[in-house]
């Protein structure tokens, strides 16, 4: 009796639960995930969660230490910091995700282009993306974000335009292990045309470490939203912005109001270890 050979379809089907199960039982995978659920209900339901107003001044109750009222103590303006924490998440995880998108969407083109093609195309916009690399990325925002204005929406280009090169080279050197394999010289004797080769054949087949890059850069975005918004060339007022509210009360630190500054601080970290042991569990999941 001949053996039952499963589908296709099913045969795949297998390892990518494994996968996925693997990740699920993954406690650094679950951790990051609570704590980035966390953040996101509070970006979506911010204001329905917050216990006062966070734009709400009261300069009776300016510095006041973190109470029973006042979880968190207030600012310089009396405005209750723990609900400008929470409705701070707003503005970050919507431009960061964002900007993560773009640069991860352009950098694959990019990539896939530069790997495919081989000769002067490969050397031109390698040599140029090694350039760009060698700029501190902060830098080059800030440049860029002086030349043509602060609004959310040039802090979502500038950040994604900074991180196409990196992950054009991650999706390059991708490219350059599977564009000399079976599969890519058979569609290429079957007449088929680059564009079609490159992201029909070759994409499928290199989206692990494209996966593992985006979330990666969602790390740097984050960091690098609240370094922009602390700079003053992010998130303008009056925004609750966590890199905005150190920007604002850093300086307090001298007087003792702490809290001003270490709650802020807090959320940021807590968001990019979030997005790093999500990022960290994926690699692990993907190399296994």
């Amino acid at each position: 009796m001949s053996a039952v050979v499963p589908p296709e379809s099913a045969r795949n089907e297998a390892p990518r639960y494994d996968r996925l199960r693997a990740l699920l039982l993954s406690p650094t995978f679950v951790a990051g995930a609570l704590i980035v659920l966390g953040w996101v209900v509070c970006a979506i339901a911010g204001h329905w969660i917050a216990p006062l107003d966070p734009y709400a001044s009261d300069p009776l109750n300016s510095l006041t230490p973190p109470d029973h009222t006042h979880w968190f103590g207030t600012d310089q303006l009396g405005r209750d910091v723990f609900s400008r924490v929470i409705t701070g998440a707003r503005d970050i995880l919507t431009i960061a995700p964002l900007a993560t998108l773009l640069g991860t969407l352009a950098g694959t083109a990019l990539g896939l282009v530069v790997g495919y093609f081989d000769g002067w195309i490969d050397n031109v916009i390698s040599r140029a993306i090694d350039a760009v690399l060698a700029l501190p990325l902060v830098i080059v925002a800030l440049l860029a974000l002086a030349a043509v204005g602060t609004s959310n929406f040039t802090v979502i280009l500038v950040i994604g335009i900074t991180f196409t090169p990196i992950t054009a080279r991650t999706v390059r050197a991708a490219v350059l292990a599977e564009r000399h394999l079976d599969y890519v010289a058979a569609a290429q004797l079957r007449g088929e045309n680059a564009l079609y080769i490159m992201f029909a054949e070759i994409l499928p087949n290199v989206l692990p470490p494209i996966v593992v890059e985006a979330n990666v850069r969602l790390g740097y975005a984050i960091f690098a939203v609240a370094t922009l918004s602390f700079l003053g060339f992010g998130i303008q007022p009056p925004s609750a912005d966590w890199g905005l509210a150190l920007s604002e009360s850093y300086t307090l630190m001298a007087g003792g109001a702490w809290w001003t500054v270490v709650f802020d601080a807090a959320a940021i970290a807590s968001l990019v270890v979030g997005v790093n042991l999500i990022a960290d569990s994926v690699e692990g999941v993907l190399d296994r």
